[in-house]
């Protein structure tokens, strides 16, 4: 008699035992990544917190954020570097956490991948635990999911979601900002983790530059400026929420400067931004020049230099740029919060760039 041919889950293309290896190989990583209030470790089928450390608040609220890292996932792939999406990752979840003046706890992480390859996979979480250390908060746990038939075998995708807290009478946002508030901008680190659609667009399909030219306004090859990580705020912003009365930040992704402000922006306010208060890095320019993409729809789809902006008071200036120097954090002030004439946009962008 002959051997079974039946179907087998390794057949269909579900290789468990790499997905056993590459659970064994982050596990170093992730133990780095945690805090006091964590449970347990790694290989359970949920994450433990120990929420009687939200005792010392008064009334805690938990805030909730979850994101991607949208297609620089194919820079990365092309790269073959995999340890720092997941510092993208991170940044991209508890800087939107921290706008509300969330003090992020711990993430989780979803890795999607059309074959596993463990020491791949291994790396990616590498980088969400080294992005955690770095925000303060822990990764309790995470999911990787082999997908074959639906992704091709170096195709994969990533996710994460991040819980915080702040006190209820501490939340920022915009009924907290005055007229004659102060616009400070936070410098962004590059592209951060939006519009790379835009921008393979442009560099690849227009201009046919590969990930390995070198660009000599970048210092560095295209691929390595493209894979520069997302700036992680939530440290910085607590920082600077223990020494100066902040009103409310404002998290630059998707839609920009000017969309993502106004997000925070009150009614009968206006707040006005003079570009002419920076110079955005080369790479900003370069997609421009490139693919002939005018300012306003560069302006709308990137952060053009600014990954987060602080809105307080006038008086908090000084010392509010002082903290963030103190913390090696560029950061200056951009325009100004006044009141709304009739018709006027919630933000406004003036002057021409440095």
């Amino acid at each position: 008699m002959s051997e079974s041919t039946g179907a087998s889950y390794a057949a269909a293309g579900v290789d468990i035992e790499a997905g056993d290896r590459a659970v064994h190989l982050m596990k170093e990583w992730v133990r780095k990544a945690t805090r006091p209030e964590v449970v347990g470790g790694l290989g359970g089928f949920a994450g433990l917190f120990d929420a009687s450390a939200l005792k010392r608040y008064e009334r805690p609220l938990l805030a909730s954020a979850t994101d991607g890292v949208g297609t620089k996932v194919d820079i990365a792939r092309r790269m073959g570097v995999y340890d720092t999406i997941g510092h993208d990752l991170v940044g991209m979840v508890v800087d939107d956490l921290v706008v509300c003046g969330a003090e992020p706890l711990f993430m989780t992480d979803y890795i999607c991948v059309g074959k596993v390859y463990p020491e791949r996979v291994a790396a990616i979480v590498k980088g969400i635990a080294e992005g955690c250390v770095l925000a303060g908060c822990a990764l309790v746990g995470g999911e990787t999911a082999e997908h074959p038939g639906l992704l091709a075998a170096d195709d994969f995708d990533v996710a994460g979601a991040g819980t915080g807290v702040v006190e209820a009478d501490e939340v920022l946002g915009a009924d907290r900002i005055r007229s004659g508030d102060a616009v400070v901008a936070i410098e962004s680190s590059g592209l951060h983790s939006n519009g790379y659609s835009l921008v393979r667009h442009v560099l690849f399909d227009r201009a046919g530059w590969s990930l390995d030219r070198q660009v000599p306004e970048f210092g560095r090859t295209l691929g390595e400026e493209l894979l520069e990580p997302t700036k992680i705020y939530s440290l910085d912003c607590l920082a600077l929420t223990r020494t100066t009365p902040v009103h409310a930040f404002s998290h630059i992704t998707g839609g920009g400067l000017a969309n993502n402000l106004a997000r925070v922006i009150p009614d009968g306010l206006h707040a006005t931004v003079d570009r002419s208060t920076w110079e955005p890095a080369p790479v900003f320019g370069l997609v421009g020049e490139l693919g002939g993409v005018e300012r306003l729809e560069l302006e709308k789809t990137l952060n053009m230099g600014v990954g987060m902006i602080a809105v307080l008071p006038q008086e908090s200036v000084d010392v509010a740029l002082a903290t963030l120097a103190d913390r090696g954090v560029g950061a200056w002030v951009a325009g100004e919060i006044t009141a709304r004439e009739n018709g006027a946009a919630a933000v406004e962008l003036t002057g021409d760039y440095a």
